[in-house]
């Protein structure tokens, strides 16, 4: 399967959303406008290059069914499309489901079914808006891509010792120790250095 950077999945979501064709009009009107014109038309001639897009005659582009099959295929299980998807960054569950073109609520117990098998590690991240569930993959998770690549849409691995899910929780109690009031600064570093060494320990 041909990797895809992340400027290469929004050129292709874009094609996708707006059912298999996008134009310059379309290009200029998304957040790939930031890129300015000379990253996106080498971006483009890779992709064409790469047989993931084509162009027509009227200048617009499509989407190849080799393309589709990376992620929009029915023919592939979701929660290989999340591992690839992760693979190319890490995202929250609210991208990840508008790659997708699915509802959360259609990815979420897949994606918590990949935590349990230890393919992909849940980190809590804080911006403008609160806190996020960010998703990123594991080496394990890596490894499954390319196992489906030679050998099919094998079963997915026996879920493993939790010590993935407990370096996860770890991870979000030490930023809730970090938002604590009325406890000294020293204290929280202590109580963060010791959440540290628990982690270490389980050599995740």
């Amino acid at each position: 399967m041909t990797k895809l950077s992340m400027v290469d999945l929004l050129i292709l979501y874009l094609g996708i959303k707006g059912n298999g064709r996008f134009d310059e009009k379309d290009l200029d009107q998304s957040e790939l406008k930031k890129l300015g014109v000379g990253r996106i038309l080498d971006q483009l001639a890779s992709l064409k290059e790469r047989r993931l897009i084509d162009l027509n005659s009227d200048g617009s582009f499509s989407i190849t069914n080799m393309a589709r099959h990376i992620l929009w295929d029915k023919q592939i299980p979701m929660w290989i499309k999340i591992l690839r998807i992760l693979e190319i960054k890490s995202q929250s569950l609210e991208k990840i489901s508008s790659f997708l073109l699915l509802s959360q609520d259609q990815i979420r117990d897949e994606m918590e079914d990949l935590r349990k098998r230890q393919l992909v590690l849940m980190s809590p991240f804080r911006n403008e808006t609160g806190l996020v569930k960010m998703y990123e993959i594991l080496p394990e998770g890596i490894e499954q891509i390319k196992k489906a690549q030679s050998e099919g849409f094998q079963n997915k691995p026996e879920i493993k010792k939790p010590h993935i899910e407990i370096w996860s929780i770890i991870e979000e109690t030490i930023e809730e120790v970090k938002r604590l009031e009325g406890i000294s600064d020293e204290k929280k570093d202590e109580i963060i250095s010791n959440l540290v060494k628990i982690k270490d320990k389980l050599e995740v």
